[in-house]
Formats: structure tokens, sequence, C-alpha cells
């Protein structure tokens, strides 16, 4: 396993981390032993780093997740969870409901401080609320002593380009902007830099458009970036490979994105994701699914209130 410096936290992360939200049931029912075995295959294998979330499971996830520790070292793992978003239309970032939540966390999780702690899907909040009240709280908890690094985390980015100049974070957490498919989260790298704020990203399958899997009705993509991904994924599986391997390959290869976070409730799995970090990249086929899916590169879907979205340009097209 690689390991590569997150910002200035001074923490090493694997290239690869593991995203707790299957350990909620959320795709699937998962048999509590199946699940904890996840976590100790993951940590065994050298990742490090654990993203979770209250509104994972609706707090399934981090009770699952502290089962799974108890036994684990804490020296062994770099804790990451959120606050803010507790169901599908739940979010709350009042200075109040952040501080309570992230004791609440602690609790299921079996730990008295959090390395990370984010602001969950800051783009269904508001601007005021989150700038005013939800970070000073993460300030605040931090001066306390209970969480070492914070940060936020949302799908579009200019969720970052409108907060990172307004305020410091440690980190900031991003999905589904640097993937085969979309690689636009590069356009924040001079400004990450600039502030030391290291970065996370996550889901390098595009929650399930890059993979051999039905894409689930509930995807937000529009149908030319859906029917794309699956003239990708039938190229890929033309040719004997896994897209999803390819995936995941291509997310973790590049050394200006310190972690990329897979999400799997499978022991199997989560050895696959591994193994694929550790083997070379068929550039070839890269370069052919690449070109496959460069008409609706950097294509994204709106998500959250108007404010914090940015206008459909080249880089925030909507398909």
């Amino acid at each position: 396993m690689k390991y590569r410096k997150l910002g200035n936290t001074g923490l090493e992360v694997s290239a690869l981390s593991f995203g707790a939200s299957s350990l909620g049931s959320v795709f699937r029912e998962v048999p509590k032993d199946e699940a904890i075995l996840t976590v100790h295959t993951a940590i065994d294998l050298g990742i490090n780093l654990i993203d979770v979330s209250p509104y994972y499971g609706l707090m399934k996830a981090e009770t699952v997740l502290g089962e799974a520790l108890q036994t684990v070292p804490r020296d062994k793992y770099i804790l990451s969870t959120k606050a803010g978003r507790y169901g599908e239309g739940e979010f709350d970032f009042s200075r109040e409901r952040i501080i309570r939540s992230a004791e609440e966390s602690m609790g299921r999780l079996g730990t008295d401080y959090l390395d990370i702690l984010l602001l969950h899907d800051v783009e269904f909040g508001s601007l005021t609320q989150v700038m005013e009240e939800g970070i000073p709280a993460l300030e605040e908890l931090k001066q306390a002593g209970k969480i070492r690094y914070f940060g936020v985390s949302g799908l579009p980015l200019s969720v970052f380009e409108k907060v990172l100049p307004q305020t410091r974070l440690d980190v900031i957490l991003s999905y589904c902007h640097y993937s085969l498919n979309d690689t636009t989260l590069l356009r924040l790298l001079p400004l990450l830099e600039e502030s030391g704020t290291g970065l996370m990203n996550a889901s390098p399958i595009s929650m399930g458009l890059l993979s051999n899997r039905k894409v689930p009705d509930w995807h937000p993509a529009g149908a030319e970036i859906q029917a794309a991904c699956q003239r990708a994924a039938e190229y890929c599986r033309d040719k004997g490979e896994d897209i999803a391997k390819l995936a995941v390959q291509f997310s973790t290869a590049n050394e200006q994105i310190p972690t990329t976070l897979v999400s799997t409730a499978t022991p199997a799995n989560i050895r696959n994701n591994i193994k694929w970090t550790e083997e070379p990249m068929d550039e070839q086929l890269l370069a052919e699914v690449r070109d496959i899916l460069k008409p609706i590169d950097g294509a994204t879907w709106p998500s959250g209130r108007a404010e914090w979205n940015e206008a459909p340009g080249r880089n925030g097209e909507r398909l």
C-alpha cells in the first residue's frame, strides 16, 4: 500500500481508503459479522483511513464500525466522520447540533476523539449557517481536543471554491469528480495547495456508473452520462476486463490525489480493490476507455441549493 501526505495535517494516508457507508446496509442488507470482517481485512492489508457518517444507514454504519474497531489499536487507523446530515432530507448545520452530533458519533464509534470531522453535504444547508455556525463549531471542537482536523464535503466543486477563500479548512471530501468520466477535481488542486488543505477523493466508480452492475434507479446522472458509461463498461467486458478495476487504478494512481475512498462490506471485494491498486494499469485500455467517455468528460448533475451551485458550463455541464 502506498501512503501520501494529507495536506498540512501531518497525516500519512493510504492511497486507497475505506468508505464505511456499506456497513449501514445502504446498498444491501449486510450481516454484521461480514461487515466487521471487511473492516479488519481492510486494516490488515494496509488501509489506514476510514470514513463514515451518522447518515449512513441512519447511524447503523457508525455503530457497526464502532464494534469492528473495539479490537483494533487506536493508532492503527485514522477515523473520519461527518455531521450535519442525518436523513434523506434532514440537514442541520447549527452550532449546537454539530457539537452534539460529534459527541454522539464518538459514543457510537467507541472513541474519545475523532481524527477528522466533516460537515456533510453542505450544499443542502444555508451558506450563511454553514459559515457562521457550522465551521465555527468545528473550530470549537478542535480547540477542545475532541477532533484533530476538520473540513467539509459536497458534490459541486463550487462548494469548495466558495468556502476555502473565506476560511481555513484542514481537509475536504469530494466525490464523483476524479474518475474515468470526470477529472474536473484537478481544477481545485492549486487552491488546495495554496491553502494547505488535504484532499479526500471518493467514489472512483461514480456511484455505480463505472461497473458491470445495473446503474441504480436513484442515480442522479442523466441518460447521456449513463449511456456513455455503459458503453465503456461493455467495451472493457469485451476485452475481458472489469471497468471497476480500471476505475480504481486510475483514481489511485495520481500522486496529487492523496487518497480515494471505496465502499464495500465484502472482504473479497476490499481485497480485490487493494490488489488492483498494486497492479500495473493497462495504459492502452485506459486511453481507449477515456476516448469513449470523452463526450461526457466533466459532465455532472446539480446537488443542493442554487446558492452553492455554479452555472452549467465547460466544467459543470449537466447531462
